[in-house]
């Protein structure tokens, strides 16, 4: 009964859709409402690091207005990650503050009334691998292949790989869990603000905006947080005991 109502609101969409299609080398390709909320979230950020950049070359040694808002964003970014990473946070400042950055603006882009990016798998999946490719890059850059080996065999000795499968299955997992829990967060806030308004119509007036404080903003800050320290952790933790 219950997916009957559902079924009978006309305004429930929380579905990725197509929105033009175009003829690529033979192939039928979509454009979807996901690539183009993200292209509006690429450009926002492109256009607010312009308006920074031109601000920042005419910065006044006490900062007001936006130069103080962007100073407190940066000076937060690099407590968290210096917080986190040590003596390798110089290192990747930039990607952790790009990735925080754009997951929290494509987190809350709901809030303009787009379909918010990271509601789409083919969105944080890719982000997830590349977290995945950078932590075994350093793996091999910083270990020798001897102490890759006796580590993915811990905690029995190298000679006994019993355990190597269930640590390769582990690898394996982290751009699927960093992705998933990203994903199936922000999916599900995008589900429940779409059936309040399809299925309450009228009634969805006002009230709904403590929810979207919540599934927007609040929920989108603590994923994009979590997000970031599980990569930040996977990173550090790939440099082992170097000096």
């Amino acid at each position: 009964m219950g997916y009957g109502i559902v079924l009978s609101a006309d305004n429930v969409d929380f579905m990725v859709h197509g929105i033009f299609q175009y003829s690529f080398f033979g192939h039928q390709v979509w454009i979807t409402t996901t690539q183009v909320c993200l292209l509006i979230v690429v450009l926002g950020l492109t256009i607010f690091a312009l308006v920074v950049n031109h601000k920042m070359k005419k910065a006044t040694e006490v900062p007001k207005g936006l130069q103080n808002v962007v100073e407190m964003l940066i000076d937060f970014l690099d407590g968290m990650i210096k917080g986190t990473m040590g003596k390798h946070a110089k290192v990747f400042r930039n990607y952790i503050g790009t990735i925080a950055i754009f997951i929290l603006v494509s987190n809350i882009s709901g809030l303009i009334g787009l379909r918010p990016p990271t509601a789409d798998y083919g969105v944080t999946f890719p982000m997830g691998v590349t977290t995945f490719l950078i932590v075994h890059f350093l793996e091999f850059k910083h270990h020798k292949p001897l102490e890759l080996w006796a580590a993915k065999c811990s905690p029995l000795p190298p000679w006994l790989p019993v355990w190597l499968p269930v640590t390769l299955i582990g690898d394996f997992a982290v751009p699927i869990s960093l992705s998933l829990r990203l994903f199936a967060n922000v999916l599900s806030g995008t589900v429940m603000m779409s059936l309040i308004y399809g299925l309450l119509r009228y009634l969805a007036v006002g009230w709904p905006a403590a929810l979207h404080v919540y599934f927007d903003i609040f929920s989108g800050a603590i994923q994009t947080y979590v997000f970031c320290m599980l990569t930040m952790t996977y990173i550090t933790d790939a440099y082992g005991d170097e000096t």
